[in-house]
């Protein structure tokens, strides 16, 4: 591989790639539920698939740009102190897939072939939001930079219907490749449509450096509070929606809690500010009291809901609770001795805009550990991307209230409950 390096940062037009390592891969998750026969089709519209099985996907990043003697392709492990923004090229697949081979597979149930993913040029734009450690020459590039990411996502929002943004934050002991792979198969399923952009914070691929990563997340929150209001300062930019996962959770948690601080004068008006809209925290790795404390500060008063997936069966938030003195993880379920009355009133109060979903009994979410199952079940897949992509609210998603509870759950008839669904979902999108 011959392609040149990043050595500087905030040049236009800069393609990162080094030679050593060979690329990251994943695989392309399993058909969300929804999509499964087809009759809700997430590529009905032929220019959602142009340029397939290569795509282009926005990312923002707080790495260090990799350098000849690093062993990264891209970027490192490294923290970067200033954001940067660019286009990854991922290609799936092996040879030259059609772009019916690729609609295909899919949307195949129980895919009869392997669809893999892997990220193999990046063109950086620049930096676009400077920190006081970055050098004069980098903030002088800081305004052109973010003109040209402004540009890039308008170009996107232009395509299509939607005028919203995809935000993706990973969790931890992952490598820059990873949340770009997973944003794009997530917008591969939402249709291609508006914008995504996957958040990289420098997280270490290492078990021993949970805490580290812990300290990183915290610092991170800024990059990503920058971003929010970066896009959010784009006209043509309507909503923009935040998925947070594991350990990224308290990355969006902080960043949230940044914006309710900011706006608090704001918001005690009861005008909420900004363009933050529907934000997903799954397998949250955030102790309970700590969630407590930023809704009680009024996070809720910043975006448009907030919805948070449990699990019984999460070994890795188990992990996390025994290695932190025993405090329940936000992604753990709550055994109902041990929910407080107060927390009941809580929800119950902002029953819409706060949405618990337990997913003990979707299809296959104990895989991977039990702490992957927004994208191993199908189930849970297609819940988050409804919801998502489409904002249909629990009920119109076919789920259910447990008895005696404001948690909602996967009921036993949900396959039956499929079709209606499916059903609800064509019609949103036909009335755009």
């Amino acid at each position: 591989m011959a392609l040149p390096l990043l050595r500087l940062c905030g040049c236009m037009g800069i393609l990162v790639a080094a030679c050593a390592p060979a690329p990251v891969e994943i695989e392309l998750m399993p058909t969300p539920g929804v999509f499964a026969d087809g009759a809700a089709d997430p590529f009905a519209d032929p220019a959602s698939l142009e340029g397939l099985p290569k795509l282009d996907l926005l990312y923002a990043t707080l790495r260090s740009p990799a350098l000849d003697e690093d062993p990264e392709r891209f970027y490192t492990n490294d923290r970067g102190y200033v954001l940067r923004a660019g286009v990854a090229r991922v290609e799936g697949g092996e040879g030259d897939l059609s772009v019916a081979e690729v609609r295909r597979l899919s949307l195949e149930e129980g895919r009869s072939e392997a669809f893999d993913l892997k990220v193999t040029s990046v063109q950086e734009l620049g930096v676009i939001d400077a920190s006081v450690f970055a050098p004069p020459e980098v903030q002088a590039g800081e305004e052109d930079a973010r003109a040209r990411f402004a540009v890039d996502v308008e170009t996107r929002l232009s395509r299509g219907p939607s005028s919203d943004v995809f935000v993706y934050v990973h969790g931890y002991k992952v490598v820059f490749e990873n949340p770009v792979l997973v944003a794009s198969e997530l917008w591969h399923f939402l249709g291609y449509q508006g914008a995504m952009v996957a958040f990289s914070w420098p997280s270490t691929p290492s078990a021993l450096a949970y805490f580290s990563d812990l300290e990183t997340a915290a610092l991170a929150a800024r990059g990503l509070r920058r971003l929010i209001e970066i896009m959010s300062a784009i006209p043509e930019v309507e909503r923009i929606h935040v998925l947070g996962y594991s350990a990224g959770t308290r990355v969006v948690i902080e960043m949230l809690d940044d914006l309710a601080l900011i706006h608090r004068d704001r918001n005690a008006s009861g005008s909420r500010s900004g363009k933050l809209g529907r934000v997903v925290l799954v397998g949250s790795d955030v102790d309970r009291e700590t969630m407590g404390a930023s809704l009680d500060d009024g996070v809720l008063d910043v975006l448009e809901s907030l919805t948070i997936y449990q699990s019984t069966e999460d070994k890795a938030l188990g992990m996390s609770r025994r290695s932190l003195g025993g405090r329940t993880r936000v992604g753990e379920v709550v055994d109902e001795n041990q929910q407080r009355s107060e927390t009941e009133a809580f929800l119950e109060k902002h029953d819409g805009r706060l949405n618990l979903i337990d997913v003990t009994d979707a299809d296959r979410y104990r895989e991977s550990n039990g702490h992957r199952y927004f994208l191993r079940s199908p189930w849970v897949a297609g819940d988050v991307l409804l919801l998502l992509g489409a904002g249909m609210v629990p009920d119109d998603r076919g789920l259910e209230r447990q008895q005696g509870s404001v948690v909602w759950s996967f009921p036993p008839d949900y396959l039956d409950r499929l079709p209606e669904i499916r059903q609800r979902l064509v019609a949103l999108w036909t009335s755009r």
